[in-house]
Order: C-alpha cells, then sequence, then structure tokens
C-alpha cells in the first residue's frame, strides 16, 4: 500500500504554483536522481548549517547547487565536475588552489599552472 502525502502538504505546492506529481507505480527508481541530490545536499551542506529562514535557505542551495555542478568532483565522471568541458585533459600542476564555499563549509581544490621563473629583460646599454 502506497502512503500518499496529506492534502495540506499538496495545498502548499499548490498554493506556490508548483504541480504534484506522484510517483508512478511499479517505478521505484524514477525518483532515484532528485532523491540522490537531496542526500548530497543534505549531507555536505543543510545538515552542517543552522539555517536561518527561506532567505538563507535559497542562498545557501544556490551556492551549493553552483559548487555541485562546477567545482565538486563526481566519481561517475572521472572525478570532474559537470560543468567541466570534456574536451579539456586537465594536466598536472605545481600550484593547487583551495577556494573555500560556504565560509570554509566546503572546499575546492583547482590547479594552476606553474609559475616560471621571472627573468628581467635585459635592456640595451646607451653607452654605445
Amino acid at each position: 500500500m502506497a502512503l500518499l502525502p496529506p492534502r495540506p502538504f499538496d495545498a502548499v505546492f499548490a498554493g506556490n504554483g508548483t504541480a504534484v506529481i506522484p510517483t508512478p507505480p511499479q517505478s521505484p527508481r524514477s525518483n532515484a536522481f532528485a532523491e540522490r541530490w537531496v542526500r548530497t545536499a543534505r549531507a555536505e551542506c543543510t545538515d552542517r548549517l543552522l539555517i536561518t529562514g527561506e532567505r538563507h535557505l535559497r542562498t545557501v542551495l544556490s551556492m551549493y547547487a553552483e559548487h555541485y555542478n562546477a567545482g565538486r568532483a563526481h566519481r561517475s565522471l572521472n572525478l570532474r565536475a559537470p560543468d567541466d568541458d570534456p574536451n579539456v585533459i586537465p594536466l598536472p600542476a605545481a600550484t593547487v588552489r583551495r577556494r573555500q564555499v560556504l565560509g570554509g563549509l566546503l572546499n575546492e581544490y583547482h590547479t594552476t599552472p606553474p609559475r616560471l621563473p621571472h627573468h628581467p629583460q635585459e635592456t640595451p646599454s646607451s653607452a654605445a
């Protein structure tokens, strides 16, 4: 027997202009991608913060979604982010930079090209 959400729960979504689409019968994996994202977002982000209101939650989730798609390594993508260009092959670099996201809750690591030694250009002598 399937559990249905209570009617007041549906009314909240209807009042927001969101359509409630029930999971089709005998298709347990139809929500798998959404459920996995919610689990990951909770484990890596919202369970570690004290959310103070809807505006704060929207800000945190939008920053996390940007991190998830552009800065977070995914095993299924060979440790690349979904927004990474598949035609660019990352080469090992001498310097790794850390960028803190959400006030240090998350860290993104990016490689930078190795710095070449600085050689001042020789200026021609004016005594010639």
